[in-house]
């Protein structure tokens, strides 16, 4: 039950995205790098449980960005579609670092099934997903309005909702929007709810920081990410009676929906069935076959990842990752799985 949390509210952002990734903790998955030769201007963590090593958040040193969150199903097997939904993202993201396509056509391409990559299969062979795509400025000041005078450009869309109804972001100033894992327009899950509201307060605390002149940019924007992981680590979830082995992460499905995180959930089988998850460097091997690997798909579950990504008005980007579990679905103590890169945008 992934969220991503994006705002344009903040003076000194012309975007702020943050997302927990909640996933099976023995899914393979690297951890946040500049990509291997030929798309090493894509920064973002790979899932390692597919042939494409795709990603489901990334951006490129051009300022291409997106983040795909799943749609919510019933089970944890009908969540898995016959195509990886990271091919979408990987198919934005590793566009030639020259390539001129805006997000518009890239957007359309999607709508009418045509084009490159991931676009060029039915959407419903890979299955329901919310889709956040932006291509953002790489300076500039900013207009009367309060846009950015780069002309930032940002998407959201579905394929569980109608093509047509798309929601444009970054034009306008002062908005924060969620995305989970339901209809864009379903106002019914509580952590989207709260997660806008948390994220609000967030920065309107940095605001009250800003006029600390005792401060450098350095610890406002240090302080800035340690409250935006505080709002991805809000705990709501309520806890079942019993123990893993009765309340499966299938029991608390109904419930997913309430916390922005998810504490570990599930019984880990991980020795049982002799499978392990490796979050290791890239070796460019590729399992054979699309799906990923039924073992993938059971046992202990939580949020796996909190990513923050900030994009100044001048183009400069920050980019930081907390991985939360090891490669035996243990939990790393608070600082040792974090990882964090500046760069500013081509």
């Amino acid at each position: 039950m992934c969220i991503a949390l994006l705002s344009t509210a903040h003076p000194a952002y012309q975007l702020i995205l943050i997302n927990n990734r909640d996933e099976f903790l023995h899914r393979p998955t690297s951890r946040a790098n500049w990509w291997p030769t030929p798309h090493g201007h894509v920064l973002g963590a790979q899932d390692l449980a597919r042939p494409l090593h795709a990603t489901w958040l990334g951006i490129t040193r051009q300022g291409r960005l997106a983040v795909l969150t799943n749609f919510h199903e019933t089970s944890c097997e009908q969540a898995v579609g016959k195509i990886s939904r990271g091919a979408i993202v990987h198919g934005w993201l590793t566009l030639p670092a020259d390539h001129a396509m805006t997000v518009p056509e890239f957007v359309g391409d999607l709508v009418l099934s045509t084009g490159m990559g991931a676009s060029a299969s039915r959407l419903q062979d890979i299955g329901g997903f919310n889709l956040i795509c932006g291509q953002l400025g790489s300076g500039g000041k900013k207009d009367k309005d309060g846009s950015a005078g780069n002309k930032t450009q940002l998407a959201i869309l579905s394929n569980r909702e109608d093509a047509q109804d798309q929601t444009a972001v970054a034009d306008i100033r002062g908005r924060t929007i969620g995305v989970s894992n339901t209809g864009l327009h379903d106002r019914s899950w509580e952590k989207v709810i709260l997660g806008e509201r948390l994220m609000e307060e967030a920065i309107a605390a940095q605001d009250d920081d800003d006029d600390d002149d005792d401060d450098n940019e350095q610890s406002k924007e240090d302080r800035l990410i340690r409250r935006l992981l505080a709002v991805l680590s809000t705990d709501t979830l309520p806890r079942l009676e019993g123990n893993d082995a009765d309340n499966g992460v299938e029991a608390y499905l109904p419930h997913l929906p309430s916390s922005i995180f998810i504490p570990r959930i599930g019984q880990d089988l991980a020795e049982e069935e002799g499978q392990a998850r490796t979050d290791t460097p890239l070796s460019g091997m590729e399992m054979p076959g699309d799906r990923p690997r039924r073992a993938y798909l059971h046992g202990v579950y939580a949020t796996q990842k909190q990513t923050v990504i900030l994009v100044g008005f001048d183009g400069r980007v920050r980019y930081f990752e907390r991985t939360l579990y090891d490669d035996e679905a243990k939990r790393i103590p608070e600082g040792e799985g974090d990882c964090s890169y500046e760069f500013m945008i081509d």
